[in-house]
């Protein structure tokens, strides 16, 4: 079977630190190729891969922002499409924009639908409904006016977390420093739980930040700026939770699973797939509020660390969420 991964083109696949879409494209791809597949990448070209690598630009965006965006994505999808007669497959892990070539190709095309950054873009989706293959990452986001093959959950490779049942005293808050990360919430679980909160992640609002997180810094509340694999497995592992107040429905939360991975609770607002990902008073609290949390925060010795880990095992890893792709790969093709 020879399948073209098509990952986007902001970083570097896998990421160096951030890239969500990324990393996944990237564990897709690895995956398959252990189960036999020829995969070719569609990536960056500082991109690393066991398969064969495919890039029309040396960096990502976001890495080099002397490129512009747009072309580098025209010119990056249509270097697939124009090829796609090579591969028996191709497996879209970069939104809508390359469903507008798929009436063009004979090829079976797979889109994983990582979210949707608004509802202006389902009108793509819904005119390739009959013609694509859509699988969600969640049963929660998912739009009613599509149809869905499967939701395939996230998975991460276990190998790169660390278990640890005897974690610091510390809350973590991991993630973009954005308003719908809850990035102040946070702040304000921490302070009125009189915890020390560690802050990690890329700026991703420079007015947010410099408004609701640089002025409550201090011995206490310490932002570490951007973490690395090491890093991330690091304060992961360590931490006593995971602070997840999110302020919009999230479709998936990889930082929720791989915190689980290390055996550390999640405290998270009960939005969008955090059902899903977390087991109420398990694995971690739902809450409502940043009141909620605070009382969740006084009940974490409940927690088992150990049942948080075979849960994240059982649910999100690599060779779970590469099995049930493959299996949808064969699915397509004997179509």
């Amino acid at each position: 079977m020879k399948v073209a991964v098509l990952a986007p083109v902001a970083w570097r696949t896998p990421p160096r630190h951030y890239g969500p879409w990324e990393q996944i494209a990237s564990n897709i791809a690895e995956g398959i190729i252990k189960l036999g597949a020829e995969v070719t990448l569609f990536a960056t070209g500082d991109s690393i891969t066991g398969g064969k690598l495919e890039s029309v630009c040396e960096t990502g965006y976001e890495e080099d922002r002397s490129q512009d965006a747009k072309v580098l994505e025209c010119l990056h999808i249509s270097n697939l499409m124009e090829k796609a007669g090579e591969f028996d497959l191709i497996h879209n892990n970069f939104d809508f924009l390359p469903l507008t070539y798929s009436g063009l190709i004979k090829t079976p095309l797979i889109t994983t639908i990582h979210g949707f950054s608004s509802e202006r873009i389902i009108p793509v989706y819904k005119k390739y409904n009959q013609r694509g293959h859509y699988v969600s990452i969640s049963n929660s986001d998912r739009s009613p006016e599509l149809d869905y093959l499967a939701t395939v959950y996230n998975g991460l490779d276990t190998k790169d977390f660390l278990f640890n049942d005897s974690p610091e005293d510390y809350l973590l808050y991991f993630g973009r420093i954005h308003h719908h990360k809850g990035t102040a919430e946070a702040i304000e679980i921490a302070k009125r739980t009189n915890r020390k909160l560690l802050i990690a992640g890329i700026i991703q609002d420079e007015n947010y930040y410099r408004e609701e997180v640089a002025p409550e810094l201090n011995d206490q509340i310490q932002y570490v700026g951007h973490a690395g694999p090491d890093k991330r497995k690091e304060l992961l592992s360590n931490a006593a939770a995971l602070l997840h107040p999110i302020n919009f429905d999230e479709p998936f939360g990889l930082s929720v699973a791989e915190a689980m991975l290390c055996g550390t609770p999640v405290i998270a607002f009960n939005r969008g797939s955090m059902p899903e990902l977390i087991k109420h008073e398990e694995t971690g609290f739902l809450v409502s509020n940043v009141n909620e949390a605070i009382e969740a925060v006084a009940q974490l010795t409940q927690i088992n660390r150990a049942d948080c880990r075979d849960w994240a095992t059982a649910q999100f890893s690599c060779d779970k969420m590469v099995s049930d792709y493959f299996k949808l790969y064969q699915q397509i093709l004997n179509k």
